[in-house]
């Protein structure tokens, strides 16, 4: 059984379609996670409310109320990791999730593959935080990153950064293994005046990756969600 600081990991599944239900309840107790269903927002919600769960699997399309808003009611009280289900196609339902507080999104149809690295992704940046105000200090044996100091060092050599590039690796770096939007890398980089200029986001990557070595084509440390954002992935 999987467990969070010896507890049996909880996982509550949000999605109307019991097709999904059931073939999310079987692949994740299959890995020995602890599954809770429920068809619709409300029953999610007060599932949440009253049992708890250490990750939230939660579909947009829901029959009683907008993903969104069974998102942000969430937010409004608790800190669970929430991995959204979406359509391929929806990329602003996506953006706008992850901008309400989801941490992950998975896209339909999806492999169990895919679905069990994100879990494992969320579950593991919620019990182990890589850099925050407590513990800055990012090191994979190959790239250390010390937000405390601001010094990036790779393969044991000082990193020299620009100062945009060096703020979008930190952002990254903060929340990684979560995805961050377009539209937040753009205002906490440059402003909220630059929103929409999302040519000076793929110049700036495209500079940070040069410097870190990180192939684009199989990026080591960080991943384009294509038309969402960037995530940096912990190696």
């Amino acid at each position: 059984m999987n467990t969070v600081t010896g507890q049996a990991i909880r996982v509550l599944v949000i999605d109307d379609e019991p097709q999904i239900r059931k073939f999310l309840d079987i692949s994740l107790r299959a890995q020995g996670y602890v599954v809770q269903l429920a068809e619709d927002g409300r029953s999610g919600l007060d599932a949440l409310a009253t049992g708890g769960a250490d990750l939230v699997i939660l579909d947009l399309g829901l029959p009683d109320m907008d993903g969104h808003d069974v998102l942000r009611s969430i937010r409004e009280w608790s800190k669970v990791p929430v991995l959204v289900l979406s359509v391929r196609a929806d990329e602003g339902g996506k953006v706008r999730a992850l901008d309400a507080g989801a941490n992950d999104y998975v896209t339909k149809p999806f492999g169990v593959p895919e679905l069990m690295a994100r879990v494992r992704a969320l579950l593991r940046d919620a019990v182990a935080p890589v850099a925050t105000a407590e513990s800055p200090v990012y090191d994979d044996g190959r790239l250390r990153i010390d937000l405390a100091r601001r010094e990036v060092a790779l393969d044991g050599q000082p990193l020299a950064l620009t100062r945009k590039e060096y703020a979008l690796l930190a952002l990254l770096v903060q929340h990684a293994d979560r995805v961050v939007t377009q539209p937040q890398l753009l205002r906490e980089v440059w402003g909220p005046t630059h929103a929409e200029d999302t040519h000076y986001l793929r110049i700036l990557l495209a500079k940070l990756r040069h410097k870190l070595g990180d192939d684009p084509a199989s990026p080591r440390w960080i991943i384009t969600e294509p038309g969402v954002g960037l995530r940096f992935r912990r190696a």
